[in-house]
């Protein structure tokens, strides 16, 4: 939703800084830095050496799998938890991506436009109503792959806003201090629709950095959730 924060507070910058300054790994052969994290598997530097190898790759799972290791063994390292958790969020981006394309290709697959269709009282007509009529078993086959990788991505983007969103949780309880780590929690809670941890890390950004530039559309954000929060319990009291 955001692409910086003017804050002046160190979270996405120190996560920058540390993208860039880990020059260790990058000027080692990934199977080398492997190789000592097998062999050395408490020795966190390692494991951080591992993980900026692997974004200079851009090799977003195994940075995950790498900076988890690392966070693990040294989990008051702020810049490491927000670099962790823009990991996330650029996985949770790949899935929606994967989602989206095989969407496509599902509804590419469908009939034709039913003004086109012949008359619902013939043969023809009755199947065309029922496209699974329509399809050999080869095209069910893989449409039903098509489905099921649907499924699977849409289950993988969610998983990977909901690490984002928890890991973000993390750098705010350490750091609860800095606007950058309340903005960058409460966009990962907006992308994982958790609307009452979104206002509660929008309101304390505000809190800290009233005038900072990206104030006013925070606080833009922050109403369009608070009406969709009341609307909603709203509809749940009605319901009841």
């Amino acid at each position: 939703m955001f692409l910086g924060v003017g804050s002046g507070s160190t979270g996405i910058s120190d996560a920058l800084q540390n993208f860039f300054s880990k020059n260790s790994g990058s000027s080692t052969s990934i199977s080398s830095l492997q190789h000592k994290t097998q062999q050395h598997p408490l020795d966190a530097q390692a494991w951080r050496d591992l993980a900026t190898a692997y974004e200079a790759k851009q090799q977003t799972v195994n940075a995950i799998t790498a900076l988890s290791q690392y966070v693990g063994l040294k989990d008051k390292d702020a810049g490491a938890l927000s670099e962790l958790g823009n990991e996330y969020t650029t996985e949770a981006q790949t899935y929606a991506t994967a989602y989206q394309t095989v969407e496509q290709e599902i509804e590419d697959d469908t009939p034709a436009d039913a003004a086109f269709a012949p008359a619902s009282t013939t043969p023809f007509g009755k199947a065309f109503s029922n496209p699974s009529e329509l399809k050999d078993p080869i095209a069910a086959s893989v449409e039903s792959v098509l489905q099921t990788k649907e499924s699977n991505d849409l289950s993988q983007y969610q998983s990977a806003l909901s690490q984002a969103e928890q890991t973000y949780q993390k750098l705010v309880k350490l750091t609860p201090s800095d606007p950058n780590a309340q903005i960058q929690l409460g966009q990962a809670a907006q992308q994982a629709q958790d609307t009452k941890v979104a206002i509660a890390a929008y309101t304390t950004f505000l809190k800290l950095a009233p005038n900072d530039p990206l104030a006013s559309q925070v606080r833009s954000e922050l109403k369009t959730l608070k009406a969709s929060a009341s609307a909603s319990s709203t509809s749940s009291s009605g319901s009841k």
